[in-house]
């Protein structure tokens, strides 16, 4: 015997809904409002023309991932990376390494 699928939804949802009923989707959301927490507790110590080139990528256990665009930006950004570590482990973050991830393009 099958088991039917379940019901699908015939309207819309906010993504908000839809994070509430998906553990999955929770857990996505909650990872991405740490990964902003995370950014915005650093910023300050990001040179000021560099900050609208940095954005929050994802939080993988101990490994945070900041995606910036181009080479340049990830160059300055590399020399702040150790202010950067010391800010999060004041906060008591469980971040011990940051990863640079360059978007090329605007990606």
């Amino acid at each position: 015997m099958t088991t039917p699928p379940p019901a699908r939804r015939l309207y819309p949802v906010s993504l908000q809904q839809a994070a509430d009923e998906s553990p999955t989707l929770a857990r996505l959301a909650q990872l991405a409002r740490e990964s902003a927490e995370q950014l915005q507790a650093v910023e300050s110590l990001i040179p000021a023309a560099l900050r609208p080139a940095v954005r929050p990528g994802p939080i993988e256990g101990p490994s945070w991932c900041l995606l910036v665009e181009g080479n340049a930006a990830a160059a300055k950004l590399r020399q702040v990376l150790p202010a950067l570590l010391a800010r999060l482990r004041d906060r008591g973050s469980p971040v011990t390494s940051i990863r640079l991830k360059v978007q090329v393009g605007g990606r």
